[in-house]
């Protein structure tokens, strides 16, 4: 059985310019009081992926075409169509000049030619290796850029010499408050991100075809649980850099500047360091992103989801592009960026809830279908950021 890597493409898709923005404006603003939300998080992620990783060994397809078969009347799968191609296809499209932004950034500080042709650059490398075909290629680069990351932000954490107790002692004292509760949805938002549960189910159908499917599923959830666990792990030293290097300090901060302000503890390779990582994290999404989208568009549409199909590269010709023109318009990055976090984190409980009925209603599943044990666990997650959500809402309205 060949080695299957898709939940270290999951967490090379969550760990975006978002992720490492999103964590470094967690940490420098409440240090560890919300490592919390970020542990929620990685629990919540691997429920709900190993929910969307099992229905695509078991049906053989993926999210977006399990969700029609459900839908018996014609207008519920319209609907189903419609949520799928605005809130994965468009909204990804958004993500894309995120991505692209915060990956020519960093490269930036290395070559200052402007956020605009870098942008542009990396644009190109995305459409030359989605555009191959090659998954194998796709998945290995990927990978490579997961544990560029990790190492880098290892190494930046360690050299600013972390105050351990410090750390604990505000990891022991959880904060959610009306302060508190966009970073908490932001952080939610860009770990547990609807858009993979659409990618994983599609790359498991795809890799686990012609296996036997209990040791395929058994593999894919211990392979997913430590991938998505490291992710968490980056997130988490990201929080920790940034509450040595800046505490309370991040009304200054921003995308272009973080780097900068890592100079008292890194020196002058600060930059560098956290140039580097950015650009690992824009790269690793910039691709991931129209991957899922064409995954998730092209299921909904009844289209091939073939990589080397017109319609599969249509879609993710069109997402990259409008990433690239909005990313070289020059947009601030920072406050979208931590906005769209946020509302993605609304957007979760949705497409969590139809995952959840899927895996109890389809008659494809057999004996993979959800136990109460994986019922119970996605209950609990949903309504938790349901109850973050109207939280916040019931702050904004107040």
């Amino acid at each position: 059985m060949a080695k299957d890597k898709s939940g270290y493409i999951i967490a090379a898709a969550f760990i975006g310019p978002g992720t490492v923005t999103t964590a470094s404006l967690a940490g420098a603003n409440f240090g560890f009081h919300l490592v919390w939300a970020l542990i929620f998080s990685v629990f919540a992620t691997i429920v709900l992926q190993d929910m969307a990783a099992r229905l695509g060994v078991a049906t053989g397809q993926g999210l977006a075409g399990a969700m029609k078969d459900m839908a018996y009347k014609p207008w519920l799968k319209t609907l189903f169509v419609v949520l799928i191609v605005s809130a994965i296809g468009i909204g990804n499209a958004a993500y894309e000049s995120g991505n692209l932004t915060g990956a020519a950034i960093g490269l930036d500080a290395f070559v200052s030619i402007g956020i605009g042709p870098w942008a542009s650059i990396l644009g190109a490398i995305a459409i030359i290796l989605l555009y191959s075909g090659s998954y194998q290629w796709i998945e290995t680069v990927l990978v490579y850029l997961v544990f560029i990351m990790a190492g880098v932000f290892l190494i930046t954490l360690l050299v600013a010499k972390p105050d351990l107790s410090a750390m604990f002692s505000q990891l022991t004292s959880p904060k959610l408050n009306s302060d508190a509760i966009t970073t908490v949805l932001a952080l939610i938002g860009t770990t547990i991100v609807p858009y993979n549960l659409f990618l994983h189910a599609s790359l498991v159908a795809k890799s686990s075809k012609g296996q036997d499917k209990q040791q395929a599923v058994v593999a894919c959830r211990s392979q997913s649980a430590r991938a998505i666990s490291m992710g968490g792990l980056i997130t988490l030293i990201v929080m920790a850099t940034a509450m040595m290097a800046f505490f309370n300090q991040a009304a200054t901060m921003d995308a272009s500047n973080m780097g900068e302000q890592l100079k008292p503890v890194l020196g002058d390779k600060a930059q560098w360091f956290f140039a580097l990582g950015l650009f690992s994290a824009g790269l690793t999404s910039a691709i991931t992103a129209p991957l899922a989208a064409a995954y998730a568009v092209t299921g909904a549409l009844g289209l091939s989801d073939d990589m080397k199909s017109k319609s599969f590269k249509a879609v993710w010709m069109v997402i990259i592009l409008v990433g690239v023109s909005v990313a070289a318009l020059g947009f601030k990055p920072l406050p979208a960026i931590l906005f769209a976090q946020a509302t993605n984190a609304l957007l979760l409980p949705v497409i969590a809830i139809f995952l959840l009925v899927v895996m109890n209603k389809s008659q494809a599943l057999g004996a993979f279908k959800n136990s109460w044990k994986s019922n119970a666990a996605g209950i609990i997650v949903v309504s938790t950021v349901v109850g973050l959500g109207c939280y916040k809402l019931i702050n904004v309205f107040s």
